[in-house]
């Protein structure tokens, strides 16, 4: 076979890469092809992805070959470029949201060869079935059992060479803007995921909900955009069950969206509820300054760095969709909007079990922000680091709401019409 494009998108990375590697087995020349789509949307993330490009162009550099990017419909133009270059076939890693379901479908139905090949998951989200029939798991402590027996297929190591078309005209990506809270691409990736795994993962079961030690991996933005790849983090991650635990939480929620891919949109479960509308309140949690401070701590880091501890996620969508009673969908899009991470799989499926509409067994759990803040901020250190008018807030007074004291200068004297106690 002459030619066949391969379509990045989210698996920026040469490691691990299946797509990729088949290509270059089989064929004489390789065109990798990554397309700035704005159909799909990139938040604040754009500047991340960007340098999540600049990598990946280096890395098939070093290798003889080359980024193409273009801008535009990602199928318009792989099939613009596949008539180009006479390519003899497309490939890409296989993705569950509706919109990479579309665009897949619409690269099958064009009159070249296309294949799927796996690599955004540990698992491949159709291979596991329940025994006792359906299409997919929709209870997780069944899956991870099923997950953990499953045979895995191999990490394959980066392609030795890249063959690309003389001539190939490359195209050039925007620059990635200056002073990112996290430094995008797959050599960033690898590095942090090389400490973590050495320093951090012994320490993760039992401190990773510590909100103020901050021992969580921070690889999830690296997942998002496939600048790690999930099996190979499984492989070598294997001696932290708690940590592999939260990879299969990934897996599950992607099995749970292949099945059923309006849960962005739609309730996965349960009839629809009346939801409140309340601007003000949706404002006020969106801004942190809701005046609860754990809430706020959270909602302010999200807004300074683009992530957000995972216990504090769950303080903070159980405060918007419990406490305050608002749509689930308003705080799904503004996490999406604003997390490094933001990916419809895990953004929605976390967002529909915090609301009691999608895979908690328990839908009506609930989380008091109160007894959450005392027991996993327990001298106040992480809202003091994201509410600066907190810092001098005497220690067991910081986690009270400010509408039964005195606020501090600037901070709010409410908690908008609900009870957190």
């Amino acid at each position: 076979m002459r030619t066949v494009i391969v379509l990045f998108n989210r698996d920026l990375r040469v490691h691990d890469h299946p797509a990729l590697s088949a290509a270059c087995e089989r064929a004489e020349r390789v065109v990798p092809l990554f397309v700035l789509d704005p159909a799909v949307p990139a938040g604040l993330r754009h500047g991340f992805l960007l340098e999540c490009l600049a990598d990946l162009r280096a890395s098939l550099r070093e290798r003889g070959g080359e980024l193409v990017v273009r801008e535009g419909d990602a199928v318009t133009e792989a099939m613009r470029l596949a008539a180009e270059l006479d390519a003899a076939a497309v490939h890409v890693s296989a993705d569950v949201s509706a919109l990479a379901r579309r665009r897949e479908e619409r690269l099958a139905a064009e009159r070249i060869e296309f294949a799927r090949f796996p690599g955004v998951t540990v698992v491949p989200p159709d291979e596991l079935r329940p025994s006792g029939g359906g299409d997919h798991y929709r209870v997780f402590t069944p899956y991870w059992n099923a997950w953990r027996r499953h045979p895995r297929r191999r990490v394959l190591p980066p392609p030795g060479e890249v063959r690309i078309p003389h001539g190939l005209a490359v195209g050039k990506p925007p620059r990635p803007p200056d002073g990112g809270s996290m430094p995008g691409g797959e050599s960033a990736a690898r590095a942090r995921a090389d400490r973590w795994l050495r320093d951090g993962l012994s320490g993760y079961a039992e401190g990773h909900d510590d909100l103020a030690g901050d021992r969580t991996s921070r690889l999830s933005p690296y997942l998002r955009f496939g600048c790690l790849s999930p099996l190979e983090l499984a492989g070598r991650a294997e001696r932290g069950e708690d940590f592999v635990r939260q990879l299969c939480w990934r897996d599950f929620h992607h099995q749970v969206t292949y099945a059923f891919p309006r849960i962005n949109r739609e309730n996965y479960r349960r009839p629809e509820r009346r939801w409140r509308h309340d601007p003000d309140a949706l404002a006020a949690w969106r801004e942190g300054m809701t005046g609860l401070p754990i809430v706020d701590a959270g909602m302010r880091q999200l807004l300074a760095e683009g992530w957000m501890h995972n216990r504090a996620r769950l303080i903070t969508a159980a405060y918007l969709v419990k406490r305050l009673g608002l749509d689930w969908r308003d705080g799904e899009r503004h996490f999406f909007r604003h997390l490094l991470d933001g990916d419809v799989a895990d953004n929605s499926g976390n967002w529909q079990w915090v609301a009691g509409t999608g895979n908690d067994t328990r839908p009506n759990r609930g989380f008091n922000p109160l007894r959450q803040a005392k027991r996993y901020d327990p001298s106040g250190d992480y809202v003091r680091r994201y509410v600066p008018e907190l810092a001098e807030a005497p220690g067991a007074k910081i986690h009270e709401p400010w509408r039964l004291q005195s606020p501090p200068s600037g901070y709010p004297a409410r908690l908008d019409g609900t009870d957190a106690d």
